[in-house]
This record gives C-alpha cells, structure tokens and sequence, in this order.
C-alpha cells in the first residue's frame, strides 16, 4: 500500500497520514492473487485503489470468488460516494455544505445526525478540544496565510466567538447553527466514520478477512492464515522510518500529525495548537480513532491517560521530535 500524502480541498483541513500496511505492495482495481497453499488455498486477494474524502484510499479483501469480490467492491464504493455526499467540504451540493451555507438543515440524514452527535461526545470527553466548528476559525486563518497576512484581532475574536459544538441544534427534523455564520468541518472525524459504515457492510456481507485504509484504518478479522496486519506508523520528519508496529485484528488505527501550523486547530486559542508531531491510537471503531487522535494532539501528557480511559480500551503513541511514548488503557495491542 503506498502511503498517503498531504491532501487540500477547498475548506478541508489537511493531516498528512502516516501509516502502512507493512509487507503489502500497492493495489490497484480488483486484481485477484491467490493466497498460497493449505486450508486457506483458493482464496484470492482483492485489491482496490482509488481516493476518498480527498485522499488515497485502498479495500483489500479475500474472497473465493472473483466476480462476488467485484460485486462487494462496488457495494463499499457506492455507499463511500453517498456519504461524501454528506459529509464533503468540496461537494458543494453536500448535505454538510448546505449546513454551512444555510445555518440550518431540514430532514438531515440519521448518518449527519449520529455523526454530529459522536463529534459533541468527543467534544464532551476533550473538554472542548475536539470542536467540529472550528470551520469559520481554519478559514479565517487559511485567507491570511495564502494573502502573507496577519489577521485583525478582532477578526479572531469574531471567528472564536462563533466556535461551540453546543449550539448545534440537532433533532430528526432539523440541524440547525445557534448563531449565524457558524460553520462546520468533519475532518476530524467523518473519515473515521465511513471506514466503520463500510465495515458494517463489509460484515454483513459475511467477509472475514479485510483491512480498509480510507483515510483511517480499520481491520476486519485476521488474514486468512490467522495472523494479524501489522500496521506501521511512519516519523512524519522521515517517511523511511517507522517509528512503531503493530499487530491488528478488530481493530481501527488513525494517526493525527500536528506538522503543519493548520493541521490541527486549537478551538480555545485561535491557532495551531499541536503538542506532538504525531499521534496513534489502536482502538475499536475507526471513528474513535480518527476523533481520538485528533483530540489528543492538543492534550499535554500529564493528561492523555484520563481522556485515553473515558474513551475505552485503546494503545495510543504520542510522538514528539526524537522522542516516542506508548499509552495502553485496557489490553495491550502491540
């Protein structure tokens, strides 16, 4: 799997990923590699490659049957396209693009309104680190850095008095922003949340042995000879070094890497706020990966533990410029 670069879409935060699937050559569409002999043998190897949400994405999957493997693969690639058209920032006729647009969304999607409801739980769990609209604040400053600009303080005063996940109106009839000009990016979470949806039907298609890398990572059972992947997170300062390895089974992996003085927003103080060039978690659910890791790169060390324990059993690698350091709550992953 080649590993995925920077990636900026019209209002999108970029965060560079850094993980690999270790031991595995890029994919392309569907070609078929049979897995080698025993109680495993005819068994094919499918591979999918394109983009999501902006970024390089990769299906792999087994699978007896070639034309059973295509038809599966085309269920996950439609479902992905329709929640794009949710979520996306550069979809102009998105569900969440109209939010922005309009302040207000009518009849939204049970997909927008479990999504938006997992960002105020994360936002609850971080005190208010993890904050889906920070959106007015990542544009504001985006506008003056590509200008060589500096913004007015009062203009950033504007911008954070318009960020607070609270004022979120969300019920089955309508989500609706508190105060106009309010906005709302997903980014740090909504990439988490397809690769789950696409789980969910790659496990009610009865598929045992699958790693989905859409932009988080998240396996479905072990290869079909009973070992893990091993997933490798790479220094974001030296992509030809892997900082970490770990062996996944059932699991989801997202890194957040702070290197960019947008990647990660600190909703509290109006700018790049990354402690850490990166951070990793190994946990259930893509979408806690994904959230988790973002929150987690504004939280000081002497804190990582307690948020890591509200949320669940999860390894976490915090990684700073020569230094690494591994938090586990519950079992161990390694």
């Amino acid at each position: 799997m080649t590993p995925v670069s920077d990636t900026t879409r019209g209002d999108v935060m970029p965060r560079r990923r850094v993980l690999q699937l270790l031991g595995a050559a890029a994919g392309c569409l569907l070609v078929p590699q049979s897995v080698a002999s025993g109680a495993d043998a005819g068994i094919l190897r499918h591979e999918w490659t394109g983009t999501a949400l902006g970024a390089v994405a990769n299906i792999t999957l087994f699978h007896p049957d070639p034309a059973e493997a295509r038809s599966i693969i085309g269920a996950c690639l439609t479902e992905i396209d329709r929640l794009e058209s949710e979520f996306s920032l550069f979809r102009p006729g998105s569900a969440l693009c109209r939010l922005n647009r309009d302040g207000e969304l009518l009849r939204p999607s049970l997909d927008m309104r479990r999504l938006l409801t997992e960002a105020a739980r994360f936002g609850d769990l971080s005190d208010g680190r993890f904050d889906v609209t920070v959106q007015p604040l990542w544009r504001l400053l985006a506008t003056h850095r590509e200008a060589g600009t500096v913004p007015r303080r009062e203009d950033l005063r504007a911008a954070l008095a318009l960020i607070d996940y609270h004022r979120i109106e969300i019920t089955s009839r309508r989500i609706r922003f508190g105060q106009p000009g309010m906005g709302v990016t997903l980014n740090g979470i909504a990439q988490g949340y397809v690769t789950d949806r696409v789980a969910e039907l790659l496990r009610a298609r009865g598929i045992e042995h699958v790693l989905l890398d859409l932009g988080e990572m998240r396996a479905l059972g072990p290869k079909p000879d009973g070992r893990p992947w091993r997933i490798g997170v790479r220094d974001p300062g030296k992509s030809d070094h892997v900082l970490r390895e770990f062996d996944v089974i059932n699991r989801a992996v997202a890194t957040s890497a702070g290197s960019a003085d947008l990647n990660i927003l600190d909703p509290r103080k109006g700018k790049g706020g990354a402690l850490y060039s990166s951070v990793t978690v190994v946990i259930g659910s893509a979408t806690a990966a994904d959230a988790l890791s973002t929150a987690l790169c504004l939280t000081p060390q002497d804190e990582v533990e307690v948020l890591v324990a509200k949320v669940g059993p999860a390894t976490v690698l915090l990684a700073g410029n020569d230094w690494i350091r591994l938090v586990e709550h519950g079992p161990g992953i390694h």
